[in-house]
């Protein structure tokens, strides 16, 4: 299953570099004028993954296949983008497709980059481009309405529902709040995510600070990360020119450039744990002598939906799960090992899967 990530902010504050350094490519061009990105950049990114290579060493696979996120770089907003502004309209319906909205903040100073706004205010910046995805929202939401109370008035329980929750998000929209602070009735969830409310949105901080900044953060960086804490937001402090440095770099020079730096792990690695954790997700294992892969799921998931990624006829035709708790598989070598100690599992449909499972799915269709 794909997982997309949509990295928005203002012109200029590093969304594009950022985006170069997680796909590694030149995708995306970077450069010191606004609407250098045209069109949105979607890159497939590896999650780093140790327990997998551990995991393929000692089932001795021929190949390993980590799991994938998706990061979308959407083209700079500005203000007046959810009516128009720039190239607004074409960029609010590219984030309208994504799980997850990065919001990149410019906490570094540098007077060979122009500022949109002419100074540097990460929240200032966040405000600016919340108000015109809410806007957006508002606007799509009052149009929809009109349509919805008319077949609501004929009787239409579905039509009923859905104006319910309209009337919900534009409460919270009007009050000046982003549509994600809503209470949402948990049986109506499936339907509040159809309603594809731009501010609806799971949201991340990331805060980029210059080199000096990387390891300990600056004064914006802190106000960046007091914020997010207000929201129940995630936040990351990297430096993108740094990660843009790193992604050119063979695997031992980067180890060694990191110890300089004095970094434990490029800031990278920890944006992308911070998404899973953002969207909820979490890791089960295959492994054998063909290959060794991490499959992405959600945190609940029963035994026969996790099968489910994998192919559609795993979840239909499921039987049982044959599962060994990571720490369990490694311990004993493997699934021989693990299976002669009584660590491998039989585990049936109700199973919740948990971090780290290997797993081996048996089916019938």
């Amino acid at each position: 299953m794909g997982f997309k990530c949509g990295i928005v902010g203002l012109p200029n504050v590093g969304k594009s570099t950022l985006f170069n350094a997680l796909t590694q490519t030149a995708a995306a061009q970077a450069a010191n004028y606004p609407f250098c990105t045209i069109e949105p950049n979607v890159g497939e990114v590896a999650v780093p993954e140790a327990r997998l290579d551990k995991l393929a060493d000692i089932a001795q696979s021929a190949n390993v296949v980590p799991a994938r996120i998706n990061f979308v770089d959407i083209a700079g907003l500005v203000e007046g983008a959810s009516k128009g502004e720039g190239l607004g309209n074409q960029f609010l319906a590219n984030i309208r497709e994504t799980d997850a909205v990065l919001y990149v903040l410019r906490c570094f100073e540098d007077d060979d980059i122009t500022h949109v706004a002419g100074e540097i205010d990460p929240l200032a910046d966040f405000e600016t481009v919340e108000t015109e995805l809410m806007l957006a929202d508002l606007e799509s939401l009052e149009k929809r309405r009109v349509t919805l109370e008319k077949k609501a008035k004929t009787g239409d329980k579905e039509a009923k529902a859905t104006l319910a929750l309209v009337d919900l998000a534009l409460d919270q929209l009007r009050d000046g709040k982003p549509a994600r602070h809503a209470e949402v009735p948990e049986d109506a969830q499936r339907e509040w995510k159809m309603l594809q409310l731009l501010t609806s949105k799971p949201v991340m901080f990331v805060a980029n600070v210059d080199e000096d900044s990387a390891g300990t953060g600056n004064e914006f960086s802190k106000q960046v990360e007091a914020r997010a804490a207000e929201e129940g937001a995630v936040a990351v402090v990297i430096s993108a020119k740094i990660e843009s440095e790193l992604a050119l770099l063979e695997a031992d020079e980067r180890a060694e450039y990191l110890e300089e730096l004095g970094l434990e792990e490029p800031g990278l690695n920890r944006l992308i744990h911070a998404g899973y954790q953002l969207l909820d997700l979490q890791t089960y294992f295959t492994a054998g002598p063909k290959e060794a892969r991490a499959w992405t799921i959600r945190r609940g998931w029963t035994a026969p939906k996790a099968a489910g990624v994998i192919h559609g006829d795993f979840e239909r035709g499921f039987i049982r799960a044959e599962t060994i708790a990571y720490d369990d598989y490694v311990a004993n070598q493997g699934e021989s090992g693990a299976r002669e100690a009584g660590k491998l599992r039989q585990e049936g449909k109700d199973y919740i899967v948990q971090d780290g499972d290997v797993m081996l799915f048996k089916f019938n269709v």
